[in-house]
């Protein structure tokens, strides 16, 4: 994975540079599924890193793998503050030591927004609000921040493009859409430009595919390797622009290090096409047989999902000519590259 995305024509121009002079990396949400590739990716690159986390869904094993995979010379740039971003102090300390913060931390899935949106507000709002007027205050030069396509709510015009959206369909997309236009106001109020990338249904290694809100390619796969039904929400053909980690890891990396002209944008990042629900499932299925395990067996279809987008794909365009953002796997090259560590990790513990 790490091979391509630092070759990637965009990027690999820009990290000779970095690697020349390392910055100070804070990465929120260290310990989660998109945090602890950023974490990977950024000590593979010689850097310095400090991680926050507060372990409500992030994992300690996910910082265990990533740390030995670097190993311990480069693990030795890595250090991990256990804190909550609903604290100011603790957002105000970490960002007193930063050059570049890279927001992950949230709490993810439109049902737990459904079903708990008050807790949803306080870490994805209130949060991120901490952390932005942190990372102002202690003057930061760069703050990316997981923004998500969920912004674009009932917006029928596919594919989606960065000026056009609609109204929120879930108390999970409000809250990304809050932090865009708290992120547009800081911009106007004190020149202070954070940068969104609105993610399209990421996915990869450290994925985790347990508990009630699992994404559903790790929790499909679960399914499929434990012998448990996999239903599919509606009649299959809902779509969604499926984006492996390792693009979401070069957005990061490319808002971080771009021009001072793209600072303050948002971005799509995915990779600019849609996949079904069916075909989704026939795929993985194709992956896992290709690891000898053949599957007999059909989805069980239920009732499409409350707050749920129909289909969903992405415009990169922008992202492509202002960043010079290349995706590096389509849904089929990442779901290869995913497989052995789906295949080795879905027995391991919970933390």
């Amino acid at each position: 994975m790490f091979e391509a995305l630092f070759a990637s024509p965009g990027l690999a121009p820009r990290l000779e540079a970095l690697r020349a002079a390392p910055r100070r990396w804070l990465v929120t949400g260290a310990a989660g599924f998109i945090g602890s590739n950023l974490v990977e990716a950024l000590l593979r690159l010689d850097q310095q890193v400090i991680g926050l986390d507060n372990f409500a869904t992030g994992h300690q094993r996910n910082l265990d793998e990533l740390l030995a995979a670097v190993g311990p010379e480069r693990a030795g740039g890595f250090r991990l503050v256990t804190g909550d971003i609903r604290d100011r102090a603790t957002c105000a300390a970490v960002c007193a030591e930063a050059d570049v913060v890279l927001h992950q931390a949230a709490l993810g899935s439109v049902p737990r927004s459904l079903a708990d949106p008050l807790t949803s507000h306080d870490v994805n709002v209130t949060g991120f609000l901490n952390m932005l007027d942190a990372a102002r205050t202690a003057g930061v030069p760069r703050f990316v921040y997981a923004a998500s396509s969920s912004t674009y709510g009932d917006e029928p015009n596919l594919p989606k493009r960065e000026e056009r959206t609609g109204n929120p369909l879930s108390p999970y997309a409000v809250t990304k859409l809050a932090d865009e236009i708290y992120a547009a106001v800081y911009a106007r109020s004190y020149g202070y430009k954070a940068t969104g990338l609105r993610y399209f249904n990421v996915f990869g290694p450290r994925q985790d595919p347990h508990g009630a809100y699992a994404a559903v390619i790790p929790r499909w796969l679960d399914a499929l390797l434990t012998g448990a039904p996999v239903t599919i929400n509606g009649d299959g053909e809902t779509s969604r622009d499926f984006c492996f980690v390792a693009n979401a890891v070069q957005a990061n990396l490319l808002a971080a290090l771009g021009p001072d002209e793209v600072q303050g944008e948002v971005f799509n990042v995915a990779v600019g096409d849609r996949t079904s629900l069916n075909r989704l499932f026939a795929l993985l299925k194709e992956g896992l047989a290709e690891h000898g395990r053949q599957l007999a067996v059909e989805p069980v279809y239920g009732d499409f999902r409350a707050g749920d987008v129909r289909h969903s794909e992405a415009d990169i365009a922008k992202a492509r000519n202002l960043l010079g953002y290349q995706p590096t796997h389509d849904i089929a090259a990442g779901l290869g590259e995913a497989m052995p560590w789906y295949l080795q990790q879905r027995a391991g513990p919970s933390d």
